[in-house]
């Protein structure tokens, strides 16, 4: 119910009062539209479900305030905490506060009672990050008709109310995690609304074993005050507050607030043009590669053929999704030597150039650290008489660059000419051979104009200045380089996977980042029982936290059995089916990907830093910022910078980075009437509609084995 603006001028005239600013009804009804800071208040009790919210204003680059409740030491929390005067204005320090549950103090706190008048004079909302269900958070007791249990595979449902308002990017099915029978994922509680409660449910589910629905979560508004109700257990890696996520911020934050939130989705295939070495299933190596010793077996290798690409082609135009071909163009001079100058399948890929994007991948994908000793496995770096490491020189690495470029203008490639990915990310650190860059890396960047280096996410993580260019991290999808067939990549995955006592390698033994699946897995099932699953899980995970960095497979998961587009496909089809056409996956080429981890890096950086400042005054909002560092906001539809539209439509608001003035201010115009629960949705153009670091889900955790992930 909206109290009359007489009702609101004595309840901040009271909070005022409180703060030590004694102000009189008719002063207070006079006073100027308080300004309201776009900071988040978190209070936690150490909890998994405040540690989640937590992590997702972390991960948009929205500036909270934590206060750590198990802590001697914490600020209390009273009205000179919550708010103060700037400049002749009443200041509401936090624009939203997040509890981990409805009652975290004690009967007759009175640091409850300052946040209780705090969200009454200043309108903000409240957050109940996961709390039982019982009338005074405007629901009925679990016991009266209601649940309360575990709900692993529950598939709950937004309802109208919650599409109309803050979780209508969402398609409309919520499902629970049920990753393991035997372990007992999510617990919540289930129920109705209390008789006489202003309560809107936003999420519910069916009541396991009666009849009805029981709300997840909804807005209990009472007593002047507006509070989101979440009663189910939940952490940050977990899928169903991946999905709620976003709504659960844009609720709490009335839309406007500083940081920004995407889902990306962009795959490399590696090694085109070239052939990949195959796993032999009978030695437990792949012969022609650093894993088998020298002479064992005989290379039999995978390639690309001409119905292979156009398949490739036919799939990302059906999806339409655009596939990266990091690609090697020695390898089709090599194939046409060997097959009378004809390479059809390199004749197919670049008529069907338009396609796909074109990353320069060396021009025949050599080992560009240190010079490899083969001699044994596995394999050590090479070094001279003084016991220094020998390390590929610049020329070579230079020859590589420039060479497959100048490939690729003679093919007509459209080669974007400062991104690079070299063979097995190679001149970059590798553990344990080569603790160390290869020291000529960094000078032959710079001389041939590399502004993007590709790395492996599972060993080089972070951003990182290597001569002119920032790497950009790929993730490995656990589909090997070396199984074109899945008889290959069951096999391998068993090796890798199981115990010496179950036919296996040992690894998952001996490396404590691992674990052993309970038994091989069967050749005919399991591939599709269990790999492509837990792959699509995980490449699936990374979209739904907003990680933008690539994943990458190779040309021989392409070829064959093509076994690498049943993960794809579960990805784009699982995205789909969860959200809606506003919120499209975002698929941005490598250099892009690029910059947006830089600023994003430079954005939290300043935040944490306390270089950000930014608060919201009637339908303006000001942000104060360092000039060199972009501001990242999210507002509603609608709003102006400038006279001109603010960022881009995603998810039903509006986001995106735009520079300070010279002042190092930012202002911007929210509309007149702010897009909110009952208005509806902006439509937003897909850049991504399909027909479309987190970790990995139970089961087997995937360590990065040796020579497996080239």
């Amino acid at each position: 119910m909206k109290r009359t603006s007489r009702t609101t001028a004595l309840i901040m005239g009271a909070l005022l009062s409180g703060l030590g600013a004694p102000v009189a009804p008719a002063a207070a009804a006079a006073a100027p539209a308080p300004r309201v800071d776009l900071r988040v208040l978190v209070v936690t009790d150490g909890g998994p479900a405040t540690a989640a919210v937590t992590a997702e204003l972390d991960g948009t680059g929205t500036p909270y305030t934590l206060v750590n409740l198990t802590r001697p030491d914490r600020p209390v929390i009273d009205p000179g905490f919550l708010a103060d005067t700037v400049d002749g204005r009443p200041r509401a320090r936090f624009q939203a506060v997040v509890l981990p549950d409805d009652a975290p103090f004690a009967a007759g706190s009175g640091e409850m009672a300052a946040l209780v008048e705090y969200e009454r004079a200043f309108a903000i909302p409240q957050v109940d990050a996961y709390t039982y269900a019982r009338p005074q958070a405007g629901l009925a007791y679990p016991a009266d008709g209601g649940y309360a249990g575990p709900v692993d595979g529950l598939r709950a449902e937004v309802t109208a109310a919650g599409k109309a308002g803050p979780f209508g990017y969402l398609e409309g099915t919520v499902p629970f995690e049920d990753n393991s029978p035997s372990v007992a994922e999510s617990y919540a509680f289930l129920s109705r609304p209390a008789a006489g409660a202003d309560f809107t449910p936003y999420v519910d589910a069916p009541v396991p074993g009666r009849p009805g629905r029981g709300v997840l979560v909804g807005e209990y508004r009472h007593d002047g005050r507006r509070e989101l109700v979440v009663t189910f257990a939940y952490n940050q890696h977990q899928r169903q507050f991946r999905l709620l996520a976003r709504g659960i911020v844009d609720w709490m934050t009335q839309e406007t607030r500083l940081g920004t939130s995407r889902h990306y989705f962009a795959v490399h295939v590696d090694d085109v043009f070239a052939a990949d070495d195959r796993w032999d299933t009978a030695l437990d190596c792949t012969p022609g590669d650093v894993d088998c010793a020298p002479g064992t077996g005989t290379p039999d290798p995978i390639r690309m053929n001409e119905a292979d690409v156009r398949h490739a082609a036919a799939w990302s135009r059906g999806r339409g999704f655009t596939l990266d071909m990091a690609f090697n163009g020695g390898g089709s001079v090599e194939y046409r030597e060997e097959h009378g100058g004809g390479d059809p399948t390199a004749d197919r890929l670049i008529a069907e150039r338009d396609a796909f994007r074109w990353i320069n991948h060396t021009y025949d994908h050599p080992y560009l650290g240190c010079e490899q000793d083969v001699s044994r496995v596995p394999w050590t770096c090479a070094t001279g008489p003084d016991g220094a490491t020998r390390y590929v020189g610049r020329a070579e690495i230079d020859r590589q660059i420039a060479g497959n470029r100048a490939w690729a203008e003679r093919a007509g490639l459209p080669l974007r000419t400062d991104e690079l990915v070299t063979g097995e990310h190679s001149g970059l650190g590798l553990l344990p051979q080569q603790p160390e860059d290869n020291p000529h890396l960094a000078p032959s960047l710079t001389g041939q104009g590399i502004a993007w280096l590709g790395a492996d996410n599972s060993r080089d993580p972070g951003q990182r200045q290597v001569g002119s260019a920032l790497t950009v991290a790929r993730h490995p999808i656990n589909i090997f380089y070396n199984a074109g067939r899945i008889a290959e990549q069951v096999d391998e995955y068993n090796w890798i996977y199981t115990g010496r006592a179950q036919g296996g390698s040992g690894l998952c033994e001996e490396l404590a980042t691992t674990t052993c699946l309970d038994e091989p897995l069967d050749p005919a099932t399991g591939y599709t029982g269990h790999i492509v699953p837990l792959e699509t899980r995980v490449a699936l995970g990374h979209v739904l936290t907003g990680d933008p960095r690539p994943h990458f497979v190779h040309q021989s998961n392409l070829a064959e059995d093509r076994i690498g587009y049943p993960v794809l496909d579960g990805v784009l089809t699982g995205y789909d089916e969860l959200f809606a056409a506003d919120t499209p996956l975002v698929n941005l080429p490598m250099g892009a990907i690029g910059a947006e981890l830089r600023d994003r890096a430079a954005w939290r950086t300043a935040v944490r830093a306390g270089d950000v400042t930014a608060y919201r005054v009637g339908d303006t909002v000001t942000v104060e910022a360092p000039p060199d560092v972009p501001v990242a906001a999210t507002v509603p539809a609608g709003t102006t910078e400038g006279g001109a539209p603010f960022g881009e439509p995603y998810a039903g608001t509006a986001s995106g980075r735009v520079a300070t003035g010279p002042d190092g201010t930012l202002s911007l115009g929210l509309p007149a009437s702010p897009a909110g629960a009952d208005t509806a949705r902006a439509a937003s153009p897909a850049p991504y509609r399909p027909a479309p670091a987190a970790p990995v889900p139970a089961g087997v955790v995937r360590p990065v084995p040796y020579g497996a992930e080239r």
